[in-house]
């Protein structure tokens, strides 16, 4: 049950998801093409199973159909955003990613670099990778929560950090920090009504 004055959904017969505020207020975020498989299954009562797993998915770079800066406030337009489902949502996204990032990280650390750049399920090219690999080494560990936070690059320094002696509990930690701090601000965007872009 969504809140008076919240954000709420409107799923036109296109199949696109447009998420607006009250009237006073502009559009949102308005999202092309979204799966009507996606806006189903969100609106089940397996909703969070769902959700847990797309952001698992988001985490280890294999989420191909809806980029990262929406899971969370699709989540939130479909599944609610009450105070309560907030904290689930940004919970469980965090925990998701982090699971999903870090099973990328350890698959990069027993695989090595040539094995990352022979397969294209990594979107990672070798001339972004050595970029990357030039800020991990210029920031250190703290490249990882930074990128973390970032649109764009969330999520890149995992492959780096793989490839780098860095502990994978120290990886874990960090990589959380960094999706705490971008889950809750996409949350707080969503909730105040600021604009997001697809």
């Amino acid at each position: 049950m969504q809140p008076s004055g919240s954000v709420v959904p409107a799923v036109p017969s296109s199949g696109s998801l447009v998420l607006a505020v009250p009237p006073s207020s502009p559009v949102v975020l308005a999202v092309d093409s979204t799966p009507p498989w996606l806006e189903s299954v969100l609106t089940s009562e397996g909703a969070l199973v769902v959700f847990f797993c797309l952001c698992v998915l988001e985490g280890a770079m294999l989420l191909r159909f809806m980029p990262s800066e929406l899971v969370v406030p699709v989540a939130l337009a479909l599944i609610g955003s009450s105070p309560s489902e907030v904290l689930a949502i940004v919970a469980l996204a965090v925990v998701g990613t982090t699971i999903g990032q870090t099973a990328l990280f350890l698959v990069v650390r027993h695989a090595g670099r040539e094995y990352v750049l022979r397969k294209r399920w990594v979107p990672i090219s070798e001339s972004r990778l050595d970029r990357f690999d030039g800020w991990f080494e210029r920031w250190g560990v703290f490249a990882i929560p930074a990128s973390n936070t970032l649109l764009f690059v969330r999520g890149v320094l995992t492959v780096p950090a793989g490839l780098s002696r860095i502990d994978w509990r120290t990886f874990v930690t960090l990589s959380a920090l960094g999706s705490l701090s971008f889950q809750s601000i996409l949350a707080t965007l969503y909730l105040l009504g600021g604009h997001l872009l697809a």
